[in-house]
């Protein structure tokens, strides 16, 4: 018997798409007329790249590795991207829903333990056609909406019951910075409303099963050079939305890519200080399921410790 609650929902989303107001730019482009959104694309589907991948939280990638889907562009245009290859272009494989439903199923036949949808916005409705597909033809593994965080609400409120794991980040707590870096405008008050719909749907931690997460909520933020406020702020933010014992993902790999090699601020790595006080920062706050990455002289200054990384004294 077809659940026509979520069939509607569905049904909605697809409105959402034409004239587009998927996320919040709300471009309002007549995709199903042919013209394309800020994204560039039209209503096709567009996947860049489908593999089990490694990198994720442990919990997500496991020991057989994240069914991740890389899908082409982006409704940000972060000009440090260090997937801007990827997001920057809409060049890919076009696939119908039917076709995602059997990648997806590939993907679970290979041992991934989810399907991990990387920048999924602006493809949102096409992408939760080609899950219900899948999921009729036998996908068990939980659902990952890996998002920028730049989200409309009623687009979050609409995947309700779809969506098993969100995971989003949380790239600003200073809406200027998220105008001059990203493009954006109010930023932090879509986040902010997003995440708490997000915490609402799937609860606010992470339920593993043999350690494996499938459900619940994992926010991940990218520390910037020189925007250590930022940090604080986003910190700020995540505990008054969501709470203290939310998943939270502190990444360090920051490098400058694409436009911000030139950047006064971002043309440089992050300081061994600068990360230490964030993670002291998130520490204070009372943040307890905290995922701090291993951090060598790749990615921070030289004088990181590298065979102690958080030997901060």
């Amino acid at each position: 018997m077809e659940n026509t609650d979520a069939n509607q929902d569905l049904e909605q989303l697809e409105r959402l798409m034409s004239p587009c107001v998927l996320c919040p730019r709300e471009c309002r482009a007549e995709r199903r007329g042919g013209a394309k959104g800020f994204c560039g694309l039209g209503t096709e589907i567009v996947v860049s790249d489908a593999m089990p991948h490694y990198g994720e939280e442990p919990p997500l990638s496991g020991r057989h590795g994240a069914g991740t889907i890389f899908f082409s562009s982006c409704n940000l245009r972060c000009i440090f991207c260090q997937n801007h290859q990827i997001s920057r272009k809409t060049t890919g494989s076009i696939l119908t829903p039917e076709e995602l439903a059997e990648v997806m199923l590939r993907l679970q036949e290979r041992g991934c333990h989810n399907i991990d949808a990387v920048t999924p916005t602006h493809q949102t409705p096409p992408i939760m056609v080609a899950l219900d597909i899948a999921r009729r033809r036998g996908l068990t593994i939980p659902y990952i909406h890996n998002c920028g965080g730049y989200e409309s609400l009623e687009v979050i409120r609409l995947l309700a019951g779809r969506v098993e794991i969100y995971m989003p980040d949380m790239k600003y707590g200073d809406d200027d910075l998220a105008q001059e870096f990203s493009g954006v405008k109010e930023y932090r008050r879509h986040a902010r409303a997003a995440l708490t719909e997000m915490a609402r749907q799937v609860g606010d931690g992470l339920e593993l099963r043999e350690g494996v997460a499938v459900r619940g909520l994992l926010i991940r933020h990218l520390v910037l050079p020189g925007c250590l406020e930022n940090s604080f702020t986003v910190l700020d933010d995540i505990r008054a939305s969501v709470s203290t014992g939310v998943s939270l993902s502190i990444m360090s790999q920051y490098t400058p890519a694409a436009q911000a090699c030139r950047h006064p601020l971002l043309g440089r790595r992050i300081r061994r200080d600068e990360y230490r006080r964030v993670v002291d920062y998130a520490l204070a706050l009372g943040f307890s399921q905290l995922f701090v990455q291993e951090v060598d002289d790749r990615h921070l200054s030289p004088d990181f410790d590298r065979d102690d990384p958080f030997n901060w004294e």
